[in-house]
């Protein structure tokens, strides 16, 4: 299936002695391999302390044509063939308004190759921070006299060691799932983080932020947090706050609170370089700033002009970090206050491509090249312990973070970063985010609208729509745009857009199971099923998921063509209920108000007929199933913001199974107790003919009610 170093490019060199190399410097003058202990980018000089440290493998897949994965890249999902191009670079820098279709690196990197065919999905975890660029040659092979395809796969990385990790599967839950158990699983995020997020660069002062909080309000619009960049602090000084802009900030949370909505401001890995500042003397004096390679602080241009760094690699600065965050040291702050990590690849304005520079020091005398791509990273876990540290470790943490490495998903959500107001951006995000799942980011989302430039109406329209479907959802835009929420484009716009929301918090009981799955078993809640090309076996897929959404990409759509895959499968529209067929494509029209999402045959979704003003006023009511002979589906429930579900089992997991016109509702296999209120009010069954006189409903597998049909309450769809 997989041949290790199959091409013999196996490759590694040994770091070596500067203090030998520097006494023979005559004769290194001479030799050409001088040369690679310090090279030239621009005006930048990088000296390498410890000479070149390259390695590389190769690895071929066998009879595999279709491999995904390597994120972040703008571009397609499947990954293209690279021979007669530039190869996917794993390198995170501050890209702004990226170029589309693209192999070079953007803000994260996860290293992980998933190949997959109908019948085995395979996966290869190259663990390595430090910059990587990866080969992908489909040449097919003259096998037993017939022609079969084979990707042949060359890792090839700066520094560091080789550690590699074979993933086999044989299926993709069962890759998922041994990758979850190598790098950790999904957070279980708090459930208002899965709400809509409302954010703009920059909401002007306390004043702007409660005129927009009431603004959603007044429309009819649910959401759950509002989010403050960069101009909310002092000078750009994090961890404070401009006195004449934000005078009371626990008083605007306390605001928010009482509508049980939340804030989330921006806190970024520089520090402003200002000796009178007592936070600045603090990580200077505490040794938790990067140094240069002469061995001083390393200084450099970011938002406050200059900057110095602080070295997250280093356990005692993590430790330090989180400690600003308790609620007596960052002054202002309260339990509803929560955090965005940005600009943590790191940006360096005046860095070679603007980041930091390769030989920069870290903790241990490690260069910044040995663990550049897991600067972000260490920045979102310190952020994260903070967070949960604040709350005596019984609160469940929300933490964005622009930059990522394998492994980011136990800490919180990411998104794709400074993209533009374009149709392009729009459907490239799509692919972008379903890679993101593939490589274990589940939470994951791109902003809505577009972060630069001004988008049309019915971009803006199709954009929600398209996110609402997608796991983190949050509108975003520059300073330079137009102001952009959502009641500010006239009515028609307003009522798709908040239509769009609507649905979104209906279908949050089932994003939280999803997530709940997530967490448990490493499967992301946008599904494998989306990878295969249309060519495909869809049955050999499993699992399948229960929904499945064709978002508008393109302006003036009167008519979509979707694919509904598994010729063994039916599809219900969960708009008009009318049942299609699998195994085909539909040309089906839209409004400016619809997207074609489709329920599978035999799934149970529980969701809220209810959109409420947040996620704290949702509770699953209806459970919608559509039948294929039988039907089954789960609920998870909790809290949705503590630990609790970890620590003393409180939760409720249930499955629901509809088999010979019984309704059967049972413990899903794991032990939890939660007393909850929560009642299942409806049920909408798809797929019957005729209206049954009645439905018994079991809990637990005793025969508890016994209902007449209220057609009110059971709505039985052909």
């Amino acid at each position: 299936m997989v041949t290790f170093n199959s091409k013999g490019k196996l490759w590694f060199e040994t770091l070596q002695d500067p203090t030998r190399a520097s006494s023979h410097d005559s004769e290194l003058q001479e030799d050409h391999t001088s040369l690679l202990w310090k090279e030239t980018f621009k005006q930048f000089v990088d000296v390498k302390a410890n000479g070149p440290s390259s390695i590389g493998s190769d690895f071929c897949f066998h009879e595999f044509s279709h491999v995904y994965g390597l994120p972040e890249h703008a571009d397609s999902l499947q990954l293209r063939d690279t021979r007669h191009g530039e190869p996917y670079r794993l390198y995170n820098l501050d890209v702004f308004a990226y170029e589309l279709y693209s192999r070079l690196g953007l803000y994260g990197s996860v290293p992980l190759l998933v190949a997959h065919k109908p019948d085995r999905t395979l996966g290869v975890f190259w663990l390595n921070a430090s910059e990587t660029f990866v080969n992908d040659d489909r040449s097919p092979q003259l096998k037993r006299k017939r022609i079969q395809p084979r990707t042949d796969v060359h890792w090839l990385s700066e520094s560091g060691v080789i550690d590699c990790v074979v993933l086999l599967g044989p299926s993709p839950q069962q890759l998922f799932s041994q990758y979850a158990q190598l790098t950790g699983y999904q957070a279980l995020p708090p459930l208002f983080a899965l709400g809509y997020h409302q954010c703009r660069w920059n909401y002007n002062d306390e004043a702007d932020v409660k005129a927009v909080d009431a603004g959603f309000d007044r429309h009819d619009i649910p959401y759950d947090v509002i989010w403050l960049d960069i101009e909310h602090t002092d000078g750009k000084r994090y961890f404070t706050w401009d006195s004449a802009l934000f005078p009371e900030p626990a008083s605007l949370q306390h605001h928010l609170e009482k509508k049980r909505r939340k804030l989330v401001v921006i806190n970024d890995p520089h520090i402003k370089t200002d000796p009178d500042w007592s936070l600045y003397r603090e990580a200077r004096d505490g040794g938790h700033f990067v140094k240069d390679r002469e061995g001083k602080i390393y200084q450099g241009s970011c938002w406050p002009g200059n900057s110095s760094y602080l070295d997250f690699s280093s356990p005692d600065t993590r430790s330090w970090y989180s400690r600003c965050f308790r609620l007596d040291k960052y002054q202002g702050s309260t339990p509803s206050l929560f955090v965005w990590n940005d600009m943590n690849e790191p940006s360096v304005f005046d860095g070679p491509e603007q980041t930091m520079p390769k030989d920069a020091v870290h903790y241990g005398g490690w260069e910044h090249r040995e663990l550049h791509n897991l600067y972000g990273f260490y920045q979102h876990m310190a952020t994260v312990e903070g967070l949960i540290t604040r709350s005596g470790g019984l609160e469940r943490p929300f933490v964005l973070s622009r930059s990522f490495f394998a492994g980011s998903q136990r800490l919180g959500a990411v998104w794709t970063g400074d993209n533009a107001a374009s149709w392009e951006y729009l459907k490239i995000s799509i692919p972008m985010l379903l890679s993101l799942s593939v490589a274990g980011i589940a939470f994951c989302g791109a902003d809505v609208g577009g972060f630069v430039q001004d988008p049309e109406p019915e971009l803006l329209v199709r954009w929600y729509q398209a996110a609402a479907l997608q796991p983190f959802f949050r509108g975003h835009s520059a300073n330079t745009t137009k102001r952009r929420e959502p009641w500010l484009f006239g009515e028609e716009v307003t009522a798709s857009i908040r239509t769009a929301i609507q649905q979104r918090y209906c279908l949050l009981p089932y994003w939280y199971t999803l997530f709940h799955q997530a967490h448990t078993s490493g499967q992301p809640p946008l599904r494998l099923v989306l990878l295969l090309p249309p060519a495909a076996q869809w049955k050999h897929c499993r699992p399948r998921g229960a929904l499945l959404a064709c978002p508008v990409t393109d302006p003036g759509v009167q008519e979509i063509q979707v694919l509904l895959p598994g010729s063994d499968e039916v599809w219900y529209d969960v708009h008009s209920a009318e049942m299609y067929k699998g195994g085909k494509t539909l040309s089906l029209p839209v409004t400016l108000d619809s997207v074609p999402v489709f329920q599978r045959g035999g799934s149970v979704v529980c969701r809220s007929t209810v959109s409420g003003f947040c996620t704290a006023d949702l509770h699953p009511d209806c459970c919608p199933f559509s039948l294929q002979g039988v039907a089954d589906g789960e609920l998870y429930l909790d809290d949705g913001h503590s630990f609790s579900y970890r620590d003393r089992k409180a939760f409720c997991l249930r499955r629901f199974n509809m088999l010979s016109g019984r309704l059967l509702c049972r413990s899903a296999g794991e032990e939890g107790t939660f007393d909850t209120d929560t009642v299942i009010q409806s049920v909408i069954i798809l797929g019957v003919k005729g209206k049954p006189s009645t439905v018994v409903v079991h809990v637990s597998g005793e025969e508890l009610c016994l209902y007449s049909c209220i057609y009110s309450q059971l709505d039985c769809r052909n």
